[in-house]
């Protein structure tokens, strides 16, 4: 039986991620990103789940820094789930005048012309989780509102009163599912969408063309790349790492010929996992 670590706490899009792809536990819901991954790395569980990327704001830096910087650990499963963010307030609420609103900075991007319509005096104030902000408005009264799922809304008693107030439909977030021994996930009932590959590149500097000769080794293999992004080593200005996404599972043929020739530009390569990519379906009452 797998310990499953997830941002927590209960009522977050993490736990319904978990709950969705995971057929057992036990769960163990964390305050945190760093704190989950620190639980996987130490042992306490054998597996985390953290949001990696929402298709409205982007990658969640926080985890890919994380994963880079602190902890030495596999990518084994992506899961995207649809995400319906809903305004949430305390079930006393009546009307009275709303002076904060809680959520996740993820959260509230993705809600942004919402909040800048509906409740521009509002100061808006960032939480761990969505599920945390939940708590924080049963906590701080009737002139406070969260930001969250309908999961949220239920487990802490609050009512929701606007549905899917987030700024564009389309709107998705990846889950990673991390380990620090990679072992491929099995399950009956979900069937992957596709397998990829992600790996970590590092330029050499002062190269001329670098990059274009790193894009240049996928491309003559005909490898397709579904995202390319840059984040800071953290060792000075101008230092970059790149996240390369290969819509593929690792070989023993193609991705050894690119590392070999990487390595011959002066880059280095780091395999961050090779994956199943499963696309989640939500209870119909997540989606109203």
């Amino acid at each position: 039986m797998q310990r499953v670590g997830y941002l927590g706490p209960k009522g977050t899009f993490t736990k319904m991620a978990v709950d969705a792809f995971f057929e057992e536990g036990p769960f163990i819901g964390y305050e945190n990103i760093p704190a989950c991954l620190e639980a996987v790395e130490r042992g306490d569980v054998d597996l985390g789940v953290v949001p990696l990327e929402n298709s409205i704001e982007g990658s969640v830096h926080l985890t890919i820094d994380y994963l880079i910087h602190e902890v030495n650990q596999a990518v084994v499963t992506e899961l995207t789930v649809p995400i319906r963010q809903h305004f949430l307030v305390h079930p006393d609420y009546n009307g009275e005048e709303l002076t904060h609103i809680y959520s996740h900075n993820q959260a509230i991007a993705q809600c942004q012309q919402y909040l800048y319509k509906k409740y521009p005096e509002a100061e808006i104030a960032y939480t761990a989780s969505t599920a945390k902000a939940a708590e924080v408005v049963v906590e701080q009264g009737v002139h406070t509102a969260a930001i969250g799922n309908h999961l949220a809304a239920e487990q802490n008693g609050l009512n929701i009163l606007t549905h899917n107030i987030h700024d564009y439909d389309n709107n998705h977030t990846r889950f990673a599912v991390v380990q620090n021994t990679p072992v491929p996930l099995e399950t009956k009932t979900h069937k992957p969408m596709k397998h990829k590959t992600t790996v970590m590149i590092t330029l050499p500097k002062d190269y001329v063309g670098a990059l274009h000769q790193v894009l240049s080794a996928f491309a003559w293999r005909k490898m397709n790349l579904s995202k390319i992004e840059s984040r800071p080593m953290k060792t000075g200005l101008g230092n970059y790492f790149f996240l390369i996404d290969v819509d593929q599972p690792y070989d023993e043929v193609l991705f050894p010929g690119v590392k070999a020739e990487l390595e011959m530009l002066g880059c280095t390569f780091k395999l961050l996992g090779t994956y199943p990519s499963y696309l989640l379906e939500m209870d119909p009452v997540a989606n109203k």
